[in-house]
């Protein structure tokens, strides 16, 4: 089992950055594929990006591609998010899951079993 606790959530304006951290407990870390969520008010969860446990396969989301990153630390047990030229339709609540791991990355949200309590993102115009 593991435990997620986000970070780096805040209030921008349009086209500055954010870093969103994911800190995971356990020794397991590194057997975890890794997802960021994200759920505006009114919307269902969507997929962001994903990386699979190696670090080796990433895969994004077509609204953000080009602008965030994710990427991980196996050794510090962290998962980041480094959004960039960031929209007001970015804003909504991030979160960071985890799920058994594979050479794909996973893109449904009933795919993932643990999840962390969410950061706000608020990107004003």
């Amino acid at each position: 089992q593991v435990q997620l606790v986000e970070s780096g959530g805040g209030l921008v304006q349009a086209g500055n950055s954010l870093r969103l951290s994911c800190a995971a407990s356990g020794r397991t870390f590194s057997s975890y594929n890794m997802g960021w969520f994200r759920q505006a008010p009114g919307k269902e969860r969507e997929f962001v990006a994903g990386i699979i446990w190696s670090g080796g396969n990433t895969h994004y989301a077509e609204p953000v591609k080009g602008r965030f990153t994710i990427s991980r630390d196996n050794a510090k047990n962290m998962v980041t998010l480094q959004m960039n030229s960031l929209k007001p339709e970015d804003t909504a609540v991030y979160y960071c899951a985890a799920r058994s791991p594979g050479y794909m990355v996973v893109t449904v949200a009933g795919g993932y079993n643990y999840w962390g309590q969410g950061t706000q993102v608020t990107v004003s115009s």
